[in-house]
């Protein structure tokens, strides 16, 4: 059964008290209890942006570099079912006025034929493909995986039939919550595996980076100088897009970063 849309309404609501419930979940009954019923067996990888890839000099550079919005493409294509949402959420719950509302969540799978058809539509693997790709364009980052958090609120099931790709922005983002969270729950929203953040020597310690991007606070000045805590960091590269000197890159570890990303994914969440 689809969930009412009145539901729309009562997450507007509460919304605001997010980081309330995420500082909760730091005691361990508390947290023991949310991560079985919100946030079990999830597994989400959030995209860096294409514009900020790098190559590690220690990879030998293919003659075109694959980007990440491959893998939201990847997933689109196989899907049995694309369902748009005409709204985000976290933007529409924050009144955001620096991002498209409009520009909301793509969902995939089994799963998303229950959709309540008031939240959004059916759609073609081209529509969404080209939904996502003017998401990139307004400066939106995907996140992409088995989110339970989604199942719950628009009612569906089982969890492993719907992929979720989410449209963030840094400043309505519910995963803002992350570095509040207990880390058994923040770990499962991780950085996509083989590449990391790089903070070149052209670095003038301007402070962009840490002071009007970072959505889990990954980043802080220390002499003057850009310094990103990698064990936080979720990749997004943000940072990378708004720095003036052009000083932090996200760099490939790993050729097969885009392989081995698809095939995480497809243990956790079946769209087919």
């Amino acid at each position: 059964m689809a969930t009412p849309y009145k539901i729309r309404k009562i997450i507007n609501k509460i919304y605001p008290t997010r980081f309330f419930w995420s500082r909760m979940t730091r005691y361990r009954v508390i947290g023991w209890i949310v991560e079985r019923l919100f946030f079990k067996n999830d597994d989400v990888i959030f995209l860096p942006r294409d514009s900020v890839i790098a190559i590690n000099e220690t990879v030998e550079a293919p003659s075109s570099v694959p980007v990440p919005s491959g893998i939201v493409d990847h997933f689109i294509k196989k899907a049995a079912s694309v369902w748009i949402m005409d709204f985000c959420i976290c933007r529409d719950s924050q009144g955001c006025r620096d991002y498209p509302v409009e520009y909301g969540c793509i969902f995939l799978g089994e799963a998303a034929d229950g959709i309540n058809p008031r939240f959004g539509r059916r759609a073609t693997a081209e529509e969404a493909m080209a939904h996502a790709r003017r998401c990139r364009e307004a400066g939106l980052v995907h996140m992409i995986g088995r989110n339970r958090i989604d199942t719950i609120w628009l009612n569906l099931g089982p969890p492993g039939k719907l992929m979720t790709i989410c449209n963030c922005c840094p400043c309505c983002c519910l995963w803002q919550t992350l570095p509040h969270m207990h880390p058994d729950i923040s770990r499962k929203m991780f950085r996509m595996p083989g590449i990391h953040m790089e903070v070149g020597q052209n670095c003038t310690g301007c402070g962009v980076c840490a002071n009007e991007d970072c959505f889990v606070g990954a980043i802080c000045m220390i002499d003057d100088r850009a310094v990103i805590d990698q064990s936080q960091c979720r990749g997004c590269g943000r940072c990378a897009s708004l720095c003036p000197q052009a000083a932090i890159s996200v760099v490939i570890e790993n050729k097969a970063f885009m392989e081995n990303a698809i095939r995480q994914i497809s243990k956790s969440v079946d769209v087919t």
